[in-house]
């Protein structure tokens, strides 16, 4: 019996796709520059918890696990590529894309669309990981000089200093510091969880979520050229987490751009905006799974100032900045409601007014601790109350069949 065309060119589809994983895998430099990355490589693994969540097969993990294997061995027994940790997720995630993809490509009708939604932002987020770095190479290349005595002015005018308390504490607890860098790290795993059980109880009704996780990146490095900051251990070097200058000393100091090393991608810092895109776009999901993104937030904001990569003003600014991306990445709910509307303002109006306060006048902050006290805690209370009356308005817009699955899911 002759081949349909349908089936030839899934058929060839299949093939293309297993074409691209092989040449992917082969690659010597994708292997050194991507595979054993931390952070690609976890994005790569992603994709595993979005089959896994989708699907729900066992049968599906076993065909994962024998492609992870077989592409080690590609790797580490024809090739001799030097064998790495991080490479392993890698292998795993390759395979686990491959799987979903011809999932993809030989289902049918409305289960095709929805296992589309699931491959095609996998492919998508680890796209824009890999496409990250060069993003920030440029950057540096662009802004020579940072203003991260601006961002430490600010902190010091808080009269603490938490990056380097933090950091003091990881050296007395190693545990706790090895803990959250793999928190930190493991980023991309919450963001795929999230996102593809908002896809299973959702359907296309989740995609915002997805749409606003890749959108934070472009939207971040943006800003990282508005205001470019490296973090105190870019700044303090082998000082830091012991050496912090005394707040006196600071108020007294005058405030110049200074040229350094360093990716410029301090504020606002996107771990913590990721993470409170995950924890906020949970809800309603199961309480395991709420748990986890709760987790993620705390341990992320723990590392991202202990390892110094970021100050704490860093941490606040991705409050309205998250705002500001959740708003505008919400389609579902049309730009004249008051809800969106006030969202998007007060989370691009916050953002770069932050941004312009800090590179300007950094000094105001010195008038009284108060000030940025006041301003600090308004700016964070004011985005978490615009983003619970924003995803309310989402749900209550929601066609009827969808809100009750999402309740039953939730159930």
């Amino acid at each position: 019996m002759p081949l349909s065309g349908k089936t030839i060119v899934r058929t060839a589809l299949t093939g293309i796709l297993l074409a691209a994983v092989l040449l992917l895998t082969l690659s010597r430099d994708f292997y050194s520059s991507s595979m054993v990355s931390a952070y690609l490589s976890l994005a790569l693994a992603s994709a595993l918890i979005v089959l896994a969540t989708l699907r729900r097969s066992w049968l599906d993990l076993l065909y994962v696990l024998a492609g992870g294997l077989f592409l080690r061995f590609l790797d580490y027994r024809l090739l001799h590529f030097k064998p790495e940790f991080m490479a392993g997720f890698s292998f795993i995630g390759l395979a686990a894309l491959f799987i979903l993809g011809a999932h993809t490509i030989w289902a049918c009708g409305e289960r095709q669309k929805f296992l589309l939604y699931g491959f095609v932002p996998s492919v998508l987020f680890v796209a824009s990981e890999w496409v990250a770095s060069d993003l920030l190479t440029l950057t540096e290349k662009l802004h020579p000089k940072t203003f991260d005595l601006f961002l430490y002015s600010f902190d010091c005018s808080l009269h603490i200093q938490p990056s380097f308390f933090l950091g003091q504490i990881f050296f007395v607890l190693p545990w706790l510091r090895t803990f959250c860098l793999i928190i930190y790290i493991a980023l991309p795993l919450p963001l795929a969880l999230v996102y593809a059980a908002q896809l299973r109880r959702k359907k296309e009704a989740a995609l915002p979520v997805m749409l606003a996780f890749l959108a934070t990146g472009p939207l971040g490095v943006l800003c990282y050229n508005l205001l470019p900051a490296c973090g105190p251990v870019h700044l303090f070097g082998a000082g830091f987490p012991w050496h912090p200058l005394s707040t006196a000393a600071v108020m007294r100091m005058d405030l110049v751009p200074a040229i350094m090393p360093g990716a410029r991608n301090a504020i606002p810092s996107l771990h913590m905006s990721w993470v409170l895109l995950v924890w906020w776009n949970s809800k309603s999901l199961s309480r395991w799974i709420r748990t986890i993104a709760l987790g993620f937030v705390v341990f992320t904001a723990m590392a991202t100032l202990g390892i110094g990569e970021h100050y704490l003003i860093d941490l606040v600014v991705a409050f309205p900045f998250s705002l500001l991306v959740q708003a505008l990445c919400s389609y579902s709910v049309s730009f004249r409601s008051p809800q969106r509307r006030t969202a998007f303002l007060f989370g691009t109006f916050a953002t770069l007014a932050w941004l312009a306060l800090l590179g300007f006048v950094p000094k105001l902050f010195w008038i009284s601790p108060v000030l940025p006290w006041s301003l600090s805690i308004f700016t964070v209370a004011e985005s978490v109350l615009l983003w619970a009356k924003l995803l309310n308005t989402a749900v209550q817009q929601q066609p009827a069949d969808t809100r009750i699955m999402a309740v039953a899911a939730g159930n």
